[in-house]
């Protein structure tokens, strides 16, 4: 049984920073590319960073370039969302979503195969 576990969330200032950690087990993690996305109240789910299966090229929305940065370590079956400088429109909830293949197609979320159940993030202002 695949599961998909993040972690990190939590309540932060405007300018604060969060590490997003999202643990995978039941699956060959080393073989699956990764996302990250987030979904705020009334709003549609959004991509924000996708890395692929080595975590040698990574894909960061426009909206967190330069801010967010994903890694993955793959000896821990685990992806990292490093998020600097955050911002009251970055609060919402944020998955992480596992794709078997990596492509033009991963800021979809139509290319996943397994998601989280999300971990929230406040930035209060």
């Amino acid at each position: 049984q695949v599961q998909l576990v993040e972690s990190g969330g939590g309540l932060v200032q405007a300018g604060g920073s969060l590490r997003l950690s999202c643990a995978a087990s039941g699956l060959t993690f080393s073989s699956y590319a990764m996302g990250w996305f987030r979904q705020a109240p009334g709003e549609e789910r959004e991509f924000v960073a996708a890395i692929n299966l080595r975590g040698d090229n990574r894909f960061h929305a426009d909206s967190v370039k330069d801010r967010f940065t994903i890694s993955r370590d793959n000896a821990k079956n685990t992806v990292y969302l490093r998020m600097n400088s955050l911002k009251p429109e970055d609060t919402a909830v944020y998955y992480c979503a596992a794709a078997t293949t990596w492509g033009p197609g991963v800021s979809e979320t139509d290319a996943y195969d397994y998601w989280g159940q999300g971990t929230q993030v406040t930035v209060s202002s």
